[in-house]
């Protein structure tokens, strides 16, 4: 597929594997020109112009990534910050070092890479800034509270931002994903006082089972790719793409609709959680 506008600089956070990893992909197949980053960079970097190592949750390592992109390429088009990682258990079970961790990747390693790429776009006046935000940032998923609290939080800051830096030229929009099949699930992290012992033991693991198993009944990723490629490309992209399949969308319309504790019933029967 070739471009139809001029190949772009675009640097995508968390690329080992994933969304991150086929999106650059993708990106790069249509003559953009892509640097992935990662923390722990071991798969091989053929999708990519150039992986860097980087870690998000790092203030100098972000800053000396970006520092190199610069460099490299002259300028920085488009971000699409993808890195992320997924907690869960009971919010009784969580220490607030867990809820830390959860939040220094979701929501503050956000924060620092925009800070970190604006500077140059304001002054380009030109730019697009996509944030990997999710559905869950906008239905709460009982026992996967915290992941869901730094999705809303995400959410709020993409519109803040979008406003902001509007007549600077910059874009900015949101990608919401529903459930895929991705290395998510298998680094979604259990907090350690979800044990046997605990009160919330037998609803907590009923609710991540069904959370691993809709995850992995959807293999196609595809329109999470369209949408970044659109978030891109687009020269006015919308704030939301809201990807997933039709339950999980008409459950972010119910929301509104249905009395509250009803709408609860229907996310608590779902996950065993009730």
């Amino acid at each position: 597929m070739v471009v139809q506008r001029a190949p772009s600089v675009v640097l995508v956070t968390g690329t080992s594997s994933g969304f991150g990893r086929a999106i650059a992909a993708a990106l790069r197949q249509r003559g953009h020109r892509v640097y992935g980053t990662s923390r722990n960079p071991t798969a091989a970097a053929r999708d990519l112009d150039t992986l860097i190592t980087m870690d998000v949750d790092d203030d100098a390592a972000v800053v000396a990534a970006v520092a190199f992109v610069l460099a490299d390429a002259g300028r920085i088009d488009a971000l699409i910050n993808n890195a992320g990682l997924g907690c869960a258990g009971a919010l009784e079970d969580t220490t607030v070092e867990e809820a830390r961790r959860q939040f220094e990747t979701n929501f503050f390693g956000v924060h620092r890479v925009c800070r970190a790429v604006l500077p140059h776009m304001r002054e380009r006046r030109a730019g697009h800034i996509v944030n990997m935000s999710s559905l869950g940032g906008l239905v709460t998923v009982p026992f996967q509270g915290m992941y869901c609290a730094s999705k809303y939080a995400l959410e709020a800051y993409t519109q803040a931002l979008r406003m902001e830096v509007r007549p600077f030229g910059i874009h900015v929009a949101m990608i919401e994903p529903g459930d895929f099949a991705t290395g998510f699930t298998a680094h979604r992290y259990i907090t350690a006082a979800s044990t046997p012992d605990s009160p919330y033991a037998a609803r907590c693991r009923s609710a991540v089972a069904t959370m691993a198993e809709d995850e992995s009944a959807t293999t196609d990723i595809g329109p999470v790719i369209r949408a970044a490629i659109d978030a891109i490309e687009s020269d006015r992209p919308p704030l939301r793409y809201p990807v997933a399949n039709r339950l999980q969308l008409a459950l972010v319309r119910l929301r509104h609709v249905l009395p509250q504790r009803l709408y609860e019933k229907l996310l608590m029967d779902h996950y065993g959680a009730g």
